[in-house]
Order: C-alpha cells, then structure tokens, then sequence
C-alpha cells in the first residue's frame, strides 16, 4: 500500500505564501499594530546584499524670519540620513517517518503549514527582543529608557504612577505609545491591581488593555533576578520584510532511515524604526540573535520621540 508521504502534500508555490501569511496572522506583535509589514520592505528585503539601507529626509530646522522689505529670506537646505536595517536568513529543517501520513486525515498542508507557522512566529518573536535588547544596550536611546528597579516601595515596581512616568519618556509624542509587552508575572500583578480592561470585539478574540494600551503577554521579556523589562511601542514601531530565499520549501527523502524530511528557510527584515544596524560585530553571513542582542550592532538615527519604543525596568509587588 502506497504511504502518503510529505513531497506528496506540499506544494511550495502554495505552501510558502500560506506560511508567512500564518505567521503574521499568529503573532500577537503584528496583529496589535506593533509590527508593521509594507510592500517597499518586502521589495527591499528581495533585492540582495546582507543590510538594507534606507535613506530619510531629516526634519526641517532653524528660526523663522521677519519678513522685511529690504532684506531677503535666507534659504535654507534639507539633509538626507540613512536607516540600515539587517536582513535575516534563517532556515530550520524537520524530519520524521509519519507526519504526513498522520495529517493526511485532514488537510495536511494545511496543518504543516500551520505547525510551522507557528515555529515561526515564535521564532520571530524571540529575535525581536533580542533586537530590543541590542538596541538600549547601544547607549544610544538612553531618553527612551527608565529604570525605577533600585527604588524602594511601590515606587520601584509597575504601578499607574510609575506606567505614566515610563509612557512619557516620549514627552509631548506619548499619545504614539499604542501597546506593551510584559512578562506573565507582570500580567498577573497588574491583574491582582484590577487595572486592567477586557474587550471582546468579536466572539472569538479577547483583547486585554492597561490605561487605554493593548497588552501582549511573553514570557521572552526579559527577567534578571526579581527585575522585569516591559517594552512600550507605537504602531508601526517595527518595520517587517519577507524576502525570499533562493529555495525557500524544499521535500528530501531518507530511504534508508524511512525518514520525510521538510525544510524550510526564511529571508526577512525585522527592523525598530530608526535604529541602524551597524555590523560592528558580526562573525557570519547574517546575524544570530547573539550577534542582535550586542549593543555595538545598533545605532540611533531618528530623533528619540520618532522611536516609538520605550523600555521600562521595574520589580513587582
């Protein structure tokens, strides 16, 4: 009897669409608005070479003037500045002797699809915090930080008061702070607070607020001891581009050992909005979450308030 083995149901021309597209579909980071995906870094994250520059124009500056009729206006220019972003190249391979024959009661692109999906969006997620974690090493963004940990009492943990202080570190731009992402110990104190407000805007999703911002629980946040680090975004606060790999889905077959083998390799930019990556420090082709988490890697550009993140270190009560 012929078995049903995964060459036989994966389609790459299908499956690869359908991946990314689960991927976005199951991070919470994308669906709050947090990570944004646009059509010019996917074309960017495409078009070769290992960091991806993006050129900006830099606000305009200087005093106005008195308008006379003797003396004419002095023009001024407008200068140009570059964002660098670093473009990623992963790829993970599964092997096994029955999954495609244990899925195929269903439809089983669909649920490989939607297994590796999920691998994915996981994956994604980790490396963003080890790029957050890069970023307020730089010493570049210090504006954007606030640790109240070495305070005593409740001045020292998450708390209305404290929240407001970490959310105006943007000044007069604080109405950009859209969601935060928090440790589930975190979560937990903040619901022992009651202050916090669920929604249900369909029957399906449920979606937790703090002072009028979109909470995401992962445990990825960073814990040292007894301190936790909250991360504050703005919409659109990380830029994200699927590339494409030069093989992107591929199906093998060990005879021999009876093994299915699947693999799958992935080329994306996952980028904070004006923070360049600077390649101080990295050893390969494409950096490892290592190599992201290394302060000398990142660079602010943009002026501080554009950079809609903020990182807030606090203990819990």
């Amino acid at each position: 009897m012929a078995t049903t083995r995964i060459a036989d149901v994966i389609v790459p021309e299908v499956f690869n669409p359908y991946v990314i597209q689960r991927t976005a579909e199951l991070s919470a980071l994308v669906q709050s608005g947090i990570i944004s995906n646009d059509q010019q870094l996917d074309a960017l994250a495409s078009a070769g070479g290992k960091l991806i520059n993006m050129p900006y124009w830099n606000d305009l500056t200087g005093d106005d003037e008195v308008l006379s009729d003797s003396a004419a206006l002095t023009p001024e220019k407008i200068t140009a500045s570059q964002d660098v972003a670093a473009l990623f190249m992963r790829g993970k391979a599964w092997s096994t002797n029955d999954l495609a024959k244990a899925l195929a009661g269903s439809d089983p692109m669909m649920a490989i699809g939607d297994l590796v999906a999920e691998y994915w969006s996981r994956r994604r997620q980790a490396l963003l915090f080890a790029i957050l974690k890069g970023v307020f090493a730089s010493g570049t963004l210090a504006s954007n930080q606030l640790d109240v940990s070495a305070l005593t009492g409740d001045a020292a943990t998450i708390t209305g008061n404290t929240f407001i202080d970490a959310v105006t570190k943007l000044g007069d731009a604080a109405g950009k702070v859209s969601a935060f992402a928090v440790h589930s110990a975190v979560y937990a104190e903040l619901k022992k607070q009651n202050l916090i407000t669920t929604i249900k805007p369909s029957e399906n999703i449920e979606i937790d607020s703090y002072m009028g911002k979109r909470i995401i629980v992962d445990d990825t946040c960073p814990v040292a001891t007894d301190v936790y680090t909250t991360y504050l975004f703005g919409e659109g606060a990380i830029g994200l581009g699927n590339g494409a790999a030069p093989t992107p889905t591929e199906t093998d077959r060990d005879s021999l050992a009876g093994d299915d083998i699947l693999i799958n390799r992935q080329h994306f930019v996952l980028h904070p909005r004006g923070v360049k990556f600077t390649s101080a420090s990295v050893a390969g082709p494409s950096p490892t979450n290592a190599e992201a988490e290394t302060g000398t890697n990142w660079s602010r550009v943009y002026d501080p308030k554009n950079i809609r993140i903020i990182e807030f270190k606090h203990k819990i009560g």
